[in-house]
């Protein structure tokens, strides 16, 4: 039986569980270093026959996941469990966040293709809920909107019963083109806000704290739509830092935020500060909700799109 592991990370396998090391590089040593990571830093394994359907799906439609591109060290128990998150409009992006292990550069034309790909894929999973998020592509006049509405629209035809959440860029502040989204009714739309605002400049040079939020703005004026970020941790932030940007969330209409523990994907990624203990975590969904957050999971493994149907049902979509 062959395991699939998102590429650049430093794997250590021990029992049933597998550890996931950031790097460390030094301007002397040339080789990369792991830091000891806490003990609450483990995923399960991937071993179920869904794993390996998923994963037979994906490479035979040649298709993305972020799950893979983005190394997300929950590919085992999401895919386990028979949930994915596809990712449109090619496997490089237009933006060099210092956090992100998606490939930058070379720049391909959109598939156009790509969307029933997409609805078709799902179509044979009998999934009751998909993820769908994209790369950036400020590339492209419309920065993908097009090829986001197109597939939006394949997957409610082939799949009229399924519940979509898609997670999208800011579009480089222009919500003319997140409108073009949100008419196509998504069940969630999600943008995420990744780190506080006095850390946006280092760890996403590219984006803008104001664009973000216009996004998530843009969305909530929407009824019946289900708005959502995630925020990573662990990068230096301070807590009245996350508890503001917390409130920020509130205030452009965010229901559901996602906490989770930053993990360096490679020596060329921005190096972990902290590793957040649990408890912290707890604090920080407790005082989410108290904020006026309908729900916070926040855990150090958690990302944005992880068990993402039960964070929807917890704000009672159904």
């Amino acid at each position: 039986m062959r395991v699939f592991f998102p590429p650049n990370l430093l794997i250590i396998l021990q029992s049933s569980y597998v550890y996931f090391y950031p790097f460390l590089m030094t301007e002397k040593i040339l080789k990369p270093k792991h830091k000891r990571l806490p003990a609450w830093l483990k995923a399960p394994l991937p071993k179920s026959k869904k794993y390996f359907q998923l994963k037979s799906l994906v490479q035979k439609y040649n298709l993305n996941t972020v799950c893979e591109s983005a190394s997300c060290p929950n590919i085992g128990a999401c895919w386990d469990a028979g949930t994915l998150t596809f990712m449109i409009l090619g496997n490089s992006c237009s933006r060099a966040c210092k956090f992100c292990d998606v490939a930058t550069g070379s720049l391909m034309p959109p598939n156009p293709d790509e969307p029933m790909q997409i609805a078709e894929t799902l179509s044979k999973l009998n999934l009751r809920y998909a993820v769908i998020t994209s790369v950036d592509r400020d590339d492209l006049e419309d920065g993908g909107a097009e090829h986001w509405v197109k597939t939006i629209q394949k997957v409610r035809a082939k799949c009229p019963q399924m519940k979509i959440e898609t997670l999208i860029p800011d579009f480089q502040g222009d919500m003319g083109l997140v409108e073009k989204i949100c008419e196509t009714a998504p069940d969630v739309l999600a943008h995420n806000l990744e780190t506080v605002e006095s850390l946006q400049h280092q760890i996403r040079p590219q984006c803008r704290y104001t664009w973000s939020l216009d996004t998530l703005r843009t969305a909530s004026s929407r009824k019946n739509l289900i708005v959502k970020s995630s925020l990573m941790l662990g990068l230096g932030e301070k807590e009245e830092e996350v508890i503001r940007s917390m409130k920020d969330l509130v205030e452009s209409g965010c229901q559901i935020l996602s906490l989770g523990q930053y993990l360096r994907p490679s020596p060329r990624h921005t190096e972990v500060v902290e590793f957040i203990h649990p408890d912290r975590f707890l604090r920080y969904k407790q005082m989410g909700e108290s904020l006026g957050l309908a729900h916070v999971e926040a855990g150090p493994l958690v990302r944005s799109s992880y068990l993402a149907d039960q964070q929807a049902q917890a704000v009672g979509l159904v």
